[in-house]
């Protein structure tokens, strides 16, 4: 299985949401939480991952590749491409 990487702040309740369905899945994921240089690390990820305008959390790493957000990873788990993604 692939690492899981979520960029998290304590206050937003998409994050949260991410969090529970890769629990709910029994996905292991890793966890960094952003909340005390929030502006540095969005900066950061921004300028690492080249993404254009704001970058919003959470930000969700599969295996070394930004695939975005909650929504995504929400679209990825219905459609049934998520465990496809997470496969080596």
């Amino acid at each position: 299985m692939k690492d899981v990487i979520i960029y998290t702040v304590d206050y937003c309740p998409f994050c949260k949401k991410a969090e529970m369905l890769l629990k709910n899945k029994n996905i292991p994921f890793k966890r960094i939480d952003i909340s005390n240089n929030e502006n540095e690390y969005r900066e950061k990820l921004g300028k690492y991952y080249d993404i254009k305008g704001r970058v919003t959390v959470p930000q969700i790493i599969i295996g070394g590749k930004r695939i975005g957000g909650f929504d995504v990873l929400e679209k990825l788990d219905n459609s049934g491409q998520l465990e496809t993604l997470l496969d080596d």
